[in-house]
């Protein structure tokens, strides 16, 4: 339907009150006028149609009140998000603010730390100067220290082939001297045996016969009783040597000369190498190798202690290098007494864990002479020791090594335990037996 504009309608309407309201003068019926005079009211049409009109003004009026209406909610909506939306930007804006202040903090922290770091790098570059600079003179001090050794060990070499060839002479030399004497010794028992000889020249003959021979018999087993001898005589050199102590075989052994004095080695271990949890028997005969790992023996102990007082060491090297010693005045007794050991504290650089080891006898796994630590401990100890109660320092236990998942340092090699919870652990160890009057000779 055709909707009548606004105006229009208005105007019609205004223009019809006057028509329809004017009250100045009453109507008067003029009946002889009627057939020539207009009627005063609008015809019926008009009136339609402006009632029409009207009506579809209200309708157009409503429909555009709702439609502002709904129109005026939707922008009541946008209004309530944009405030929304408004007080959520403002936090936002106060958290971003109070970050900013947080960074321009961390900013000023960073900047003193990036100035300390700036310090300290100079400080680095100078030290790594520095140290390049010593590495330099010392990789030309191990220059000039290699020289040194190459000669020196030409030197040691010429001056041990020139003593090697030196006992080869003297030993052929002392090989013409016995068949020298062996013939003189052939002419007395001759002399000896000839049938006119009197009896008195038959004494004498005998008697100078005996002393020929004991004489050879001494010279050719001139051995040193002990290493300490060995040092008297000139020997310098670390090594393996053979003694012969009083009332003993010869055997060989391996000698510390490098503290002024010369020192029997009785046990000595550095890397593990060697099965140290052995029978009785082992340890009192000895076993290993005497240039590596090894335990003289129980029996040469008793041999080389029973010379005279002697001087117990035990020198200890960490993994770091660091070497420490202890010392003990020294007495062992023979079998018949399981080897029972006297040890007098004298000196040393660790803590003595040996103070209550007089008179202890020496067990193994196979003989528990002293029954400490086959019956009553929980946890028996591994390898010979002279055990005086659970938990013992002992030299000659299992030699701990590191396994693949990192084992502590402090559990490898061998443990030297100076209390019930303290323990250092040690990669070298090393037992030696000199006499006491070479007790202060480090």
């Amino acid at each position: 339907m055709k909707t009548t504009p606004v105006p229009v309608v208005f105007l019609l309407v205004l223009a019809s009150v006057p028509v329809l309201c004017d009250s100045s003068q009453p109507p008067v019926l003029n009946l002889e006028a009627l057939p020539e005079t207009r009627s005063p009211f609008a015809p019926l049409d008009d009136v339609h149609l402006l009632s029409n009109g009207l009506l579809q003004l209200g309708q157009s009026m409503r429909e555009f009140v709702q439609k502002t209406k709904g129109q005026i909610n939707t922008i009541f909506q946008k209004l309530n998000i944009f405030d929304r939306s408004f007080v959520r930007l403002a936090a936002l804006a106060g958290e971003i603010k109070e970050g900013e202040e947080e960074l321009k903090q961390t900013a000023a922290v960073l900047n003193t730390h990036n100035e300390e770091i700036k310090e300290l790098s100079e400080k680095i570059s100078v030290k790594m100067e520095s140290i390049l600079q010593e590495k330099g003179q010392l990789l030309n001090k191990v220059e000039v220290m290699e020289e040194q050794l190459s000669s020196l060990s030409v030197d040691l070499v010429t001056v041990r082939q020139q003593s090697i060839n030196s006992l080869l002479a003297a030993m052929v030399e002392q090989g013409r001297h016995l068949d020298h004497q062996t013939m003189k010794i052939k002419l007395l028992e001759e002399k000896v045996n000839a049938p006119n000889l009197p009896v008195h020249h038959h004494s004498l003959l005998l008697f100078i016969f005996s002393f020929f021979f004991f004489s050879v018999a001494f010279f050719a087993t001139d051995f040193p009783s002990d290493c300490s001898e060995l040092f008297d005589r000139g020997e310098r050199a670390n090594g393996t040597y053979a003694i012969k102590p009083n009332g003993s075989e010869p055997f060989m052994v391996f000698c510390d000369m490098s503290r002024g004095r010369g020192a029997t080695v009785i046990q000595q271990r550095r890397d593990g190498s060697m099965n140290f949890d052995q029978p009785w028997e082992k340890y009192e005969n000895g076993f290993g190798e005497l240039q590596g790992e090894f335990w003289l023996g129980l029996k040469k102990m008793y041999s080389l202690a029973s010379q005279g007082n002697s001087v117990l060491r035990i020198q200890l090297e960490d993994w770091k290098q660091n070497r420490h010693f202890i010392e003990y005045r020294f007495y062992l007794e023979g079998p018949d007494s399981d080897y029972a050991i006297q040890l007098e504290y004298l000196s040393g650089s660790l803590p003595n864990p040996l103070s209550n080891h007089t008179g202890v006898v020496f067990s193994t796994k196979d003989r528990d002479n002293g029954r400490h630590w086959a019956s009553r401990c929980s946890h028996p100890q591994s390898g010979g020791w002279w055990f005086s109660s659970c938990g013992d320092t002992n030299l000659n236990e299992r030699y701990s090594r590191v396994r693949a998942n990192g084992r502590s340092e402090r559990r490898r090699g061998v443990q030297w335990r100076s209390g019930r919870k303290v323990s250092h652990s040690f990669a070298f160890t090393q037992i030696s037996i000199r006499p006491l009057d070479s007790v202060n000779s480090l």
